[in-house]
């Protein structure tokens, strides 16, 4: 059976920044508007007031400082508060493959590889702005790739769990070359109206290129995923939608979350998980050099690097990126890989691992060439 490696990555990074400072002059703003227009209610009780937001509220509870987003004047216009991206005809690029395209480029030119020669793209992401045609079929023609392409959606796992099936394809011998893309435009999914949750998100994509029996680049050693059903991350939008009549805005129509529950129940089996792995592969917390987990959590993510390691991680040996990039879903572990991995040395093991609605966990166990 072949060997799998990741000989390539890229990161594309919008060009756009909104700081905590900014997002909170916007949300205030809607809060003090909606607090006017149902000031009586407010006063009678049947309606509660938005409360403020703030910087050291949103930086104490993520650990996000900014995020990069596709559009920033839609967002912090308080009498909209989500993206506004013009409209593209059908025969012009969409929105993520262009995304997803720039940074598969990079992946590409880092690998020495052409386009030409790979036989699969997938694209792997928690939201596709169409049904179909497949986002991945329209990166493949305009890379002038190969082969075969499909989308994925497996929430924030969709980069782990898209790493596996490519390594699983190529280890079979039905293809040579496979790229993983995941564009992520969370920007426009998030209820940016909820105090819970404005800050959370942010826009990135990112490309992984993996080939068989390379010797550059990290080689994939294992893989693993694992579901569980839970209705604490979800999104009700749908083609569904309108024959249920319910066209209008609806707040469980973005995303939405128990914040407590996913917290309690996802951390204890995102830690289960990762041990598992490495044991039933003998690998040992002391064989790592490098965490690269899903960025959705500062918090959480320190509580899993020491569950996994069995002590406090070092700040280089669990990177972590969501201060500048907030929570990229699918994308916010392969970032981390991309931009903490050059130092490491031939022989060193690192692990990625995402993990999500669904409940979903992805893990993947490395090694540099």
């Amino acid at each position: 059976m072949r060997t799998v490696s990741i000989t390539g990555h890229g990161v594309f990074t919008p060009s756009e920044i909104i700081t905590n400072d900014e997002l909170v002059v916007a949300f205030n703003a809607f809060a003090d508007a909606q607090n006017e227009k149902h000031a009586e209610e407010i006063a009678a009780g049947t309606v509660e007031a938005i409360a403020h937001s703030s910087a050291d509220f949103i930086t104490s509870a993520s650990g996000i400082n900014q995020r990069y987003v596709v559009d920033k004047e839609g967002v912090l216009d308080p009498t909209r508060m989500f993206p506004n991206l013009e409209p593209r005809p059908d025969d012009a690029p969409g929105q993520m493959a262009e995304m997803g395209i720039d940074a598969a480029r990079t992946a590409l030119k880092m690998a020495g590889t052409d386009a030409a020669d790979v036989d699969l793209v997938i694209c792997a992401a928690s939201n596709h702005e169409r049904a179909y045609p497949a986002v991945a079929i329209e990166i493949q023609q305009l890379l002038g790739a190969g082969g075969f392409a499909f989308d994925m959606n497996v929430a924030c796992s969709s980069a782990t769990f898209g790493l596996q099936a490519a390594a699983d394809m190529i280890k079979s011998g039905s293809v040579s070359k496979a790229l993983v893309i995941c564009p992520e435009i969370c920007s426009a999914h998030l209820e940016w109206r909820d105090r819970d949750c404005h800050f959370i998100f942010g826009d990135v994509a990112t490309a992984l290129l993996l080939e068989a029996d390379a010797t550059s680049g990290f080689r994939i050693d294992s893989t693993r995923c694992a579901t569980e059903f839970s209705n604490n991350i979800r999104n009700n939008n749908g083609f569904l939608r309108r024959t249920r009549d319910q066209m209008e805005d609806r707040r469980d129509m973005q995303f939405m979350q128990n914040g407590r529950k996913v917290f309690k129940e996802v951390l204890p089996m995102v830690s289960a998980h990762i041990k598992a792995h490495m044991a039933d592969e003998g690998v040992q917390a002391s064989d790592l050099k490098r965490l690269w987990l899903h960025q959705a959590n500062k918090t959480m993510n320190d509580f899993i690097g020491k569950k996994v390691l069995g002590r406090t991680p070092e700040p280089f040996e669990q990177p972590n990126i969501l201060q500048d990039y907030a929570n990229t879903s699918s994308a916010g572990s392969i970032i981390a890989f991309s931009k903490h991995s050059s130092d490491m040395a031939p022989g060193d093991r690192g692990l990625i691992c995402s993990f999500g609605a669904g409940y979903s966990v992805g893990s993947v166990v490395l090694t540099k060439h």
